[in-house]
Order: C-alpha cells, then sequence, then structure tokens
C-alpha cells in the first residue's frame, strides 16, 4: 500500500473527530509535495474522479484501554480528492463509547465528509439504539429508526433527517416525516405527518 493510500485509510478509520489527531496534516503534506508551485498539476485532483479505493474494509477505533469506540465494514470506499469526501457501498457503522448507549447505522451507501464531521446515508438507511437501563431499573428500546436518509453528526452524537421516517421502540411505531434525534439526551423531535400509537410503559422491565 502507498503511503497515500495509507495516509486516506488512517484517515478514514478514524473519521470521528473525537479522534482526529495527524490525519489530515499527514495527508496535506502529501498533496503538498506533489504540486509545484507556478504549473498546472495533472494529478486528477480537478475531477470528481476517485485517487485511492479499498475493497472489503473493515476497521476499529479503540480507546486508550483498547477498547472498541467505533467500527466500521463497507463492501468498497472510494475517496475523491476534488472535495475530499470519502463513499461507502453497504457500510455498517458501530458507535460503541463507554458510557453511551451503542448506536449501528447501515445503509446501501454512503458518503463521509473529509473532516468527518459528517456522515450522509442514503438507501434502505436502518439505524438501531440499543435498549438502556436507569438506575431505577426502567428499561428503555431498543429503539429503530428507518428512512431513506439519513443525515448522522458524530461530533454531536445527533441523526437528522428530512424524509419519511419509521421509528419502532417495544411500545409501539411511529411515522413521521423529518426527525432529530440526540443520543446524548436521547431526545426525539419529530417534524411532520406524525402517525402511529406508543403504548404506556408500566414499571421495570
Amino acid at each position: 500500500m502507498t503511503s497515500r493510500a495509507q495516509a486516506w485509510l488512517d484517515r478514514l478509520v478514524a473519521w470521528s473527530p473525537v479522534l482526529l489527531l495527524g490525519g489530515l496534516a499527514a495527508l496535506t503534506y502529501w498533496l503538498n509535495a506533489q504540486i509545484r508551485v507556478g504549473e498546472p498539476a495533472f494529478d486528477g485532483s480537478s475531477r470528481h474522479d476517485p485517487d485511492v479505493f479499498v475493497e472489503d474494509l473493515k476497521a476499529v477505533n479503540t480507546d486508550k484501554n483498547g477498547r472498541i469506540t467505533e467500527s466500521l465494514d463497507a463492501r468498497r470506499a472510494d475517496h475523491f480528492p476534488d472535495d475530499d469526501n470519502t463513499t461507502l457501498v453497504a457500510p455498517k457503522i458501530g458507535f460503541t463509547e463507554p458510557g453511551k448507549p451503542r448506536l449501528d447505522v447501515s445503509s446501501e451507501r454512503a458518503t463521509v465528509t473529509g473532516n468527518r464531521e459528517h456522515a450522509y446515508f442514503e438507501g434502505h438507511v436502518k439505524a438501531v439504539r440499543e435498549a438502556t437501563t436507569d438506575p431505577d431499573g426502567k428499561t428503555e428500546g431498543p429503539v429503530t429508526f428507518e428512512s431513506e436518509f439519513l443525515h448522522v453528526i458524530p461530533k454531536e452524537d445527533r441523526i437528522v433527517t428530512d424524509r419519511a421516517v419509521r421509528i419502532s421502540e417495544p411500545r409501539g411505531t411511529l411515522n413521521a416525516t423529518g426527525l432529530e434525534y440526540d443520543n446524548k439526551s436521547k431526545e426525539l423531535k419529530l417534524r411532520s405527518h406524525v402517525s402511529g400509537q406508543l403504548q404506556p410503559q408500566s414499571g421495570p422491565q
């Protein structure tokens, strides 16, 4: 694997802003070294063509104790130098930071921005937040979100969509158009065309 491919792969593996560290600087240095001032660059960066790709990608991020905080599987990943975005085919991403509910997101395809602050999932998108239990023994979830489009913002731990969405959990199912979900506070906002029913939850589960 070339240094260019390795630099991009390192950045993709560490796509969460919390784990950004030095990946961006490494790739920027490589690009600057390839382009001489005053001469046109013939590296394809002006076209929307991939410069690096990986097939059957499997990667994880770990914390200082070796615990996995993020995992990424994809059939294929392509990096585009013109906008610095990465596209993923059949991605499956898991957020497993200690102390937070596990969140898994899968779809037919996705785009991750170069700064890794936004991920856009399209096509049969499914996000599942694991069940949680509070100190009183009350269990909530699991909660499943299904839509044709979800915008995941890792730095804010939020999911947003302006499309039709279906939310399922043990108490019932809701359908709506437009959603905002905060995975930290577990606050859910539905925008319009809300239908469905949730049954009251009684006592510890």
